[in-house]
Formats: structure tokens, C-alpha cells, sequence
């Protein structure tokens, strides 16, 4: 897994930071290509692509992009291996708060809003809560009750610290109790958190994976995960009173953002999967 990320800080004990050549090598190792396979897919010479790894030649910025596009390194990551290059960053982090965010976050709005009377949330890519729709946030008051939810409305980016989704989901006090296919549903989440931090290549992102690991008493991070008969979606089946509501989810991303916020954002959306759970949904946002 890539070591660096600009979410690091470099190491306290004065310790050498990994220099580009080192860093490429480990996002090409991580994406299991090789050198000739890299250097065909970006057009240069293998030869060239050797020496940049061992340092013998340096990278122009627009070399260090291409690599990072051929990879398919998130844009945060690929901010790192412009700064190890010696150049500036090429990718802004702009907070959904500031001004010129000002139409990105009322097209959330209007997403999440369409997505009503069924619960719709936006994510950042650790599954912390960056705006939710006034049935999703209903959802979580019902089961964590109104002093957990720190101020949430609908619609609204939420405030610092945000509410990590899983974690909620996989605390003993928390969502666990009220789910009814927990064990199920915790093998497919730690398998996709698990995908996530190998692909990342980020320290929360493996931090995150350790906990829900931990939390769900599973095998741990590097061992296979048993898996009962390949369902084709895993459904998420919540107990409310005497009755079990089931979802499937769908996760949305932007396409082809040029800023770390919207990179890294996704939208999930449950909806139900019987018509039982459409008409008690449809029941309780109307009462």
C-alpha cells in the first residue's frame, strides 16, 4: 500500500520522505503493473520509466500527471507525487462551505431531495457524513436518538467532527442492534472498506478497516473473509418495532471532477426492496 499522502506529516523524527521514484514504484506495484505494461500504457519508454523509479532521471510535471492518470491514482495522492517531484500541487481542495462551491452543494441538495420519502446521504471517501436528506437523517434520529445527531439538518454540509457512517453502523450502541443481517452486511462492508484502503493507499483509510475489523470480531485486515452462497446484492434489513425493513443500496459518484472534495465524494441511496418496506417508508414521512 502507497505510504504517502498529504494527510501525513512527514516523519517527526526528521526521517528522509519518499522520494518520487519510490512512491511511483509503489502505486505501480499496488496496481499490479509492470514496468513495460505502465510504459506502454503512457507511451514512454520502459527504459525511461526505470530510471525515474531509481531516481537516475527526474520527472517533468507533466510526466508525473501522466503516470498518475495511467495509474489511476486518486487526485489527492497525485498531488503527493507532484510535491515528491519537486512541483506544486496541480489539484485544489475547495470545502463545500466556501462560495464557489455555492452550485455544487445545491445539486447535492437537489439529489438527495429527489431521493425522497427514501433515505439518500453524501459521503467523503472515509464514509464520514457530509450531507444527508431530511429521511435519512430520520432514520439515524429514530436509532441513535437526538443528542447524537450534533445539530444535523437536511440539506445542510455538515459540521466538523462529522459522523462516520460505518463506524455508527457497526457500534454495539449504535445502528448494530437494529440491524437484523448485521454479520452478512459487515462481510460486505469490510470487504469493500478493505478494496478501499488497498486502492487508496491512505493511512485513515486502513485505520477505518482495522476498527470495523475489531468492532465485528472478523477474520483480521489481510486474512479471507468466508462468505455464505454470492448474493447479488446485499441487502440491508433494519428492524423497526415488530416489523423488518428491507433495502438495497446504490453508491453515485461525480464523473470526472477536477477537485479533491468532488473526487472524493459518493452518494448513497437506499431503496426498498419489497413493497412492504416501500409503503411503511411512505407511511412514516407522511405521518
Amino acid at each position: 500500500m502507497p505510504r504517502s499522502s498529504p494527510t501525513r506529516p512527514l516523519p517527526a523524527d526528521g526521517g528522509r520522505a519518499p522520494s518520487f521514484g519510490e512512491l511511483l514504484r509503489e502505486w505501480r506495484t499496488a496496481r499490479r503493473r509492470s514496468q513495460l505494461d505502465l510504459a506502454l500504457t503512457a507511451e514512454v519508454s520502459a527504459r525511461h520509466l526505470s530510471f525515474l523509479e531509481t531516481g537516475r532521471a527526474a520527472p517533468s510535471r507533466e510526466m508525473v500527471l501522466l503516470l498518475g492518470s495511467a495509474l489511476d491514482v486518486p487526485l489527492r495522492e497525485r498531488n503527493a507525487l507532484l510535491q515528491a517531484a519537486g512541483f506544486a500541487p496541480a489539484y485544489r481542495e475547495t470545502a463545500l462551505r466556501e462560495p464557489a462551491m455555492e452550485h455544487m452543494t445545491e445539486a447535492l441538495r437537489l439529489i438527495l431531495r429527489q431521493h425522497e420519502p427514501f433515505a439518500a446521504v453524501a459521503l467523503d471517501r472515509h464514509w464520514n457524513l457530509v450531507m444527508a436528506n431530511a429521511a435519512y437523517l430520520r432514520m439515524l434520529t429514530l436509532f441513535l436518538g437526538p443528542e447524537r445527531m450534533g445539530g444535523l439538518a437536511a440539506g445542510e454540509v455538515a459540521p466538523r467532527p462529522r459522523l462516520n457512517t460505518l463506524r455508527a453502523l457497526f457500534d454495539p450502541a449504535g445502528l448494530r442492534p437494529h440491524v437484523a443481517n448485521f454479520e452478512e452486511l459487515a462481510r460486505e462492508l469490510v470487504g469493500r472498506v478493505r478494496r478501499e484502503a488497498a486502492w487508496e493507499g491512505d493511512a485513515e483509510s486502513a485505520e477505518l478497516l482495522a476498527d470495523l475489523v475489531r468492532a465485528a470480531g472478523l477474520p483480521a485486515p489481510g486474512a479471507a473473509l468466508p462468505s455464505p452462497e454470492q448474493a447479488m446484492v446485499v441487502p440491508v434489513e433494519i428492524r423497526a418495532g415488530s416489523q423488518v425493513l428491507r433495502f438495497f443500496t446504490t453508491i453515485t459518484t461525480l464523473g470526472a471532477p477536477q477537485d479533491i472534495t468532488l473526487a472524493e465524494l459518493r452518494i448513497e441511496a437506499f431503496h426498498p426492496a419489497d413493497a412492504a418496506t416501500e409503503a411503511a417508508v411512505r407511511a412514516l414521512a407522511a405521518g
